[in-house]
């Protein structure tokens, strides 16, 4: 047992094992931008190797010793592991370091519980942390397994244990229903813009790709965008002018992605999502500077299946070539269909292709004017351009 020492505060110590897997560095990196965004000040890091995750401790019982000493070091408040742990491996950690141990679930929960803003940002965390909290509801409740005592509570009774476990199940009842009614609202909503003949468009990408950035540069709407992670949570909608005032696209700046997105998570939030999978066009903004870009848009995709916008047509904007010496451009493939363009949100190079590739892509039947004649000054046919 290690004892604890008095520190207030929220300083971490962040676990990442190695099971083999590539690109360990970038999901360390990943997990400190996690830690945080969510408030913590890391103290300390702890690496380490396994075939396979321990059942009882995950980290195994050297790796959770050293894990101790490092949070006695640093007088660390809370453990954090870049994993999933189960309910028992999370309950027998917490015995052993005497400390608040959290997974990567909880702690990307816990990032949205900061972010939500909307009215139905609110209610779809709340349902996703009590979802959460439903699987490992025994944690650190072992002393109400006992039968409640006392005055009118004496008899067969239910045990507490049982009683949080149908409380719990009203609850996330109550949030699935007005969830439903939102939803409802948004579909009128949706239906009403399609009656307009209005284009939809969804901006998609791996959390801090640059999505908020680049809808601010569209459309002016000030919404919040920092160099975190999950900086957007609700979903906000602003109509773009393209090219005059016969042409214009409503805009979506959605929640981030991110790789092993909780399940709960992405039922939550099936409500805002489904904006997604409606869209006429999805802008799956990338990170250019990001060494993991290529792992990045791979999850994107794998969620954007998982909600059923897998097949909806998307245009690749390499955002932040001002961090990679890129030039703004347009690259078309063979058959001379867009399908990326590469601008800096950030400094404004290359909205105006932007600007102009969209108006190409969903107003195709309009005649041509100088946007079109930027479009082909700046095409390219050389995928490799942008790369760093």
């Amino acid at each position: 047992m290690f004892d604890r020492p008095e520190s207030p505060g929220n300083r971490a110590v962040l676990v990442q094992l190695d099971f083999g897997s590539r690109g360990v560095a970038e999901q360390l990196a990943e997990l400190q931008l996690l830690a945080s965004s969510a408030g913590a000040e890391t103290v300390a890091v702890v690496q380490g190797r396994r075939q396979s995750p321990d059942p009882a401790l995950y980290a195994g019982s050297g790796k959770v010793e050293e894990i101790g000493v490092a949070a006695n070091a640093g007088s660390a408040d809370i453990v954090i592991f870049n994993h999933e742990l189960s309910a028992a491996q999370q309950r027998n950690l917490e015995r052993v370091l005497q400390r608040r141990v959290i997974d990567r679930t909880a702690l990307i929960l816990d990032i949205f519980a900061l972010r939500a803003k909307s009215h139905e940002g609110k209610l779809q965390v709340e349902l996703a942390q009590l979802e959460h909290l439903a699987t490992r509801l025994v944690r650190g409740w072992t002393h109400l397994e006992r039968q409640k005592g006392g005055i009118g509570l004496r008899g067969p009774g239910e045990k507490q244990l049982e009683t949080d476990r149908r409380l719990l199940g009203n609850r996330v009842k109550l949030l699935k229903e007005r969830l439903k009614q939102l939803e409802k609202q948004r579909r009128v909503r949706r239906r009403s813009r399609e009656r307009s003949e209005v284009p939809m468009i969804s901006l998609v990408g791996y959390t801090n790709a640059g999505k908020s950035t680049l809808f601010n540069a569209l459309t002016k709407a000030g919404a919040y965008a920092a160099n975190q992670l999950f900086a957007t949570l609700d979903t906000t909608s602003r109509r773009v002018y393209l090219r005059d005032a016969d042409n214009h696209v409503v805009v979506s700046d959605t929640v981030g992605f991110i790789r092993d997105l909780p399940h709960s998570v992405v039922a939550a939030f099936h409500a805002t999502l489904e904006e997604t999978a409606n869209a006429d066009l999805l802008l799956h903004v990338v990170d250019a500077a990001s060494e993991d870009r290529e792992a990045q848009i791979a999850v994107v995709n794998h969620v954007l299946e998982e909600i059923g916008a897998g097949d909806v047509p998307q245009i690749l904007v390499w955002n932040k070539i001002d961090l990679t010496h890129g030039q703004p451009a347009i690259e078309r493939d063979a058959y001379g269909k867009i399908n990326r363009v590469l601008l800096s949100a950030h400094t404004g190079e290359g909205l105006d292709l932007l600007r102009a590739a969209l108006a190409s892509e969903l107003f195709p039947s309009i005649s041509a004017d100088p946007a079109d004649d930027a479009v082909a000054a700046h095409a390219t046919d050389h995928p490799d351009r942008a790369s760093t």
